[in-house]
């Protein structure tokens, strides 16, 4: 097998879709940092996520919930880089060591599946969510729906990116 620096080559389309999970997940943290600092959202007076309650201490949960999630993300790069499949060097004790398949792979598939679940599921009860009368609506509504529409694909490119760690990681090992 082909390598660079002693790792396997990954397939460009396998890094296309390891950068573009972490993308998945930046509109709807971009909408809730904007809510998070006063921006006017489409909701109902009596709903919480009224622009009256923020900034507020809900803010810091928004804040917090999206930059978790994006981490979440970025840690699918892990799994088309170097440090995916050994421990960087400057790290004390570990460093240097192969990391075993089993401890990146079977956390990404478990996260790939879960996220897909979750996604898949909610955007069942969209509509339902929608029609709440503190729900946004109009170009709030689509705003916020085309904010979330991308999170359907994380949980895929996910599950993609880990298949193809997996296969190569065991090829090589």
């Amino acid at each position: 097998m082909t390598t660079i620096e002693g790792f396997p080559i990954v397939p460009r389309a396998v890094r296309w879709a390891a950068h573009a999970a972490p993308l998945t997940l930046l509109p709807s943290g971009l909408w809730r940092c904007a809510i998070a600092f006063g921006m006017p959202s489409g909701f109902g007076a009596s709903d919480p996520m009224h622009r009256s309650n923020f900034p507020g201490w809900t803010s810091l949960y928004l804040i917090g919930l999206s930059l978790v999630a994006e981490g979440l993300g970025l840690l699918t790069l892990g799994l088309v880089r170097p440090w995916g499949e050994r421990v960087p060097r400057w790290v004390p004790v570990l460093g240097g060591r192969n990391i075993p398949v089993p401890a990146a792979a079977v956390p990404a598939s478990l996260g790939a599946a879960a996220v897909t679940v979750i996604t898949v599921l909610s955007s069942f009860g969209w509509d339902e969510e929608m029609a709440d009368p503190t729900a946004p609506k109009g170009a709030a509504a689509w705003l916020m729906t085309a904010c979330y529409l991308p999170l359907l694909a994380w949980g895929p490119l996910l599950g993609w990116v880990t298949v193809a760690y997996y296969r190569r990681r065991r090829k090589a090992g």
